[in-house]
């Protein structure tokens, strides 16, 4: 599992207009991007006792999470991921699920994972029926993605996040979300082994400080 560097800030409006602009002139669109940018609605999971949502505030130094993901609006293409940080660096791991897997998954039906062959299905399966993870709640925004080869480096500016409040209805177009309270404007750099100093130079803000910011820690503003 290859881990990676991640730096996130919070920024401005002002910020998203100056950064989006410097990335333009020196780095490639992402493939998913429709006219610059794409939707990403995912679905997340977690546990009773909010296990996910209480290390992220608590900062544990190891810890994880798992969602379900799709972009666009298309449900032709389902990815179950699994994220993982240790010692500040993340991982990500991915396999696909059909439409009707996804649709089971959000509805807590479980029983035919323990079979599917697919080892990450397995694990969630296994913390499903361990931890009593289930589906928690939708997780919607708008990214404008950014890619440079050097690094394997990517760059988003995420904003207009967007809660489904307690609804695990994902693949239903017509779910109601909402705003998640006055959440930011992100900016997300993520690469290999080393930072270019051309994007370290583009994404370089005055005041502007790498920290902590969970897109789903937001989404649980309402509960």
């Amino acid at each position: 599992m290859q881990y990676r560097h991640e730096w996130k800030h919070e920024i401005s409006a002002g910020d998203r207009l100056i950064l989006r602009q410097r990335l333009s002139a020196i780095a490639g669109q992402d493939a998913h991007a429709i006219d610059g940018k794409y939707q990403i609605r995912s679905l997340y999971f977690d546990n009773a006792s909010d296990k996910a949502l209480r290390e992220k505030i608590d900062g544990v130094n190891r810890r994880e999470k798992f969602r379900i993901r799709y972009y666009n609006g298309d449900t032709s293409v389902i990815r179950l991921e699994k994220k993982s940080k240790i010692n500040g660096l993340c991982a990500k791991e991915s396999v696909p699920l059909t439409k009707a897997q996804a649709a089971a998954i959000a509805k807590g039906d479980c029983v035919w994972m323990a079979d599917s062959g697919i080892s990450l299905v397995g694990e969630l399966y296994s913390k499903m029926t361990l931890q009593g993870l289930r589906p928690k709640t939708i997780v919607d925004y708008t990214r404008e993605p950014f890619v440079f080869a050097p690094g394997n480096v990517r760059v988003a500016l995420d904003y207009d996040i967007r809660t489904g409040l307690r609804c695990t209805d994902f693949l239903n177009p017509h779910c109601l979300t909402v705003p998640a309270g006055e959440a930011a404007i992100i900016l997300e750099v993520k690469w290999d082994a080393y930072l270019p100093d051309i994007i370290r130079d583009a994404v370089q803000l005055p005041g502007c400080r790498a920290g902590a910011f969970s897109k789903y820690a937001a989404c649980r503003i309402y509960g």
